[in-house]
């Protein structure tokens, strides 16, 4: 039987490579196999509105099936990273909505979220300036972090006489910087600048403002140039295994590096090994 290639394009749906993706809220660039994501609302601080939301959840679902995408940074214009939900678009209308519409809005945030978490491409944040609000939040939900001495980040929910317990902050912000931390954070709100940051354990490297796009960018094309399939692998294991005991864990790792065993990735990595040469992988 002879077996046929099949066009990752049919399985999600018909969807087309989001290489040449067009944003309508943001801006979208698409590297060899690097994406660029830029909230692009410099004169505002980069707010989010429930338009953006909503594509930026509805783009991170779509990566999942988009192989030609293997690493994503996201960073915001003009010296700022996001001052989260735009007061006037989106906190102000929240006020007057009753409950069953405010649940839909808080579980669209939280969907932003998840497909950000379950997208199989690492995220890499580039933060400057204020990373506020749902900009911290998408800075958190983001793997990697890099950022300026310069940047503050807040998860000021309590500062609008909201909880901390917002979009998944109170379950995942203790796994990166620890309950104590993450407890002083969320019940204060206050401002956290760039090195307070890096020494907690929330943004892995400190770089200068004018080198901090390229340091993220180098950084994406890194990883981009590793065994892409298998990175996607470990993405889904560090989120998955959160809420798994040990055995549960072992027995996981072990079915998904059988299955890692089984990719031409590995084989070319075994055979460079032999030839004495560096691998080149190709994320299959």
């Amino acid at each position: 039987m002879t077996s046929t290639a099949v066009d990752p394009t049919l399985i999600a749906g018909n969807r087309k490579p989001l290489a040449a993706y067009q944003a309508t809220h943001f801006v979208w660039h698409c590297d060899n196999g690097v994406a660029t994501i830029t909230l692009n609302r410099p004169e505002r601080k980069n707010p989010l509105t429930f338009a953006s939301y909503a594509e930026l959840r509805d783009l991170f679902a779509a990566l999942k099936y988009a192989p030609d995408v293997k690493v994503v940074v996201l960073m915001g214009a003009g010296g700022n990273f996001c001052s989260g939900g735009d007061v006037h678009e989106i906190i102000g209308p929240l006020v007057d909505l009753p409950v069953p519409e405010l649940l839909m809005f808080t579980r669209m945030t939280g969907d932003l979220v998840k497909t950000m978490r379950a997208c199989p491409q690492p995220i890499i944040a580039a933060l400057d300036g204020i990373c506020a609000g749902a900009g911290a939040i998408m800075a958190m939900a983001s793997d990697l972090r890099v950022g300026t001495a310069r940047s503050k980040t807040a998860f000021l929910f309590n500062r609008v006489g909201l909880a901390g317990c917002d979009m998944g902050a109170c379950a995942m912000l203790p796994r990166i910087i620890g309950q104590g931390r993450a407890s002083d954070w969320l019940y204060s709100g206050r401002s956290i600048g760039g090195e307070e940051a890096e020494r907690s354990g929330f943004l892995n490297r400190l770089v200068a403002p004018e080198t901090l796009l390229a340091d993220a960018q180098a950084w994406a094309r890194d990883i981009a140039s590793g065994p892409t399939f298998a990175n996607g692998i470990t993405k889904t294991m560090l989120h998955q295994e959160w809420s798994m005991t040990i055995d549960q864990a072992l027995e996981s790792e072990a079915q998904a590096q059988a299955i890692c065993m089984l990719t031409e990735d590995f084989r070319r990595a075994y055979q460079a090994f032999v030839a004495k040469q560096r691998p080149v992988f190709e994320g299959n």
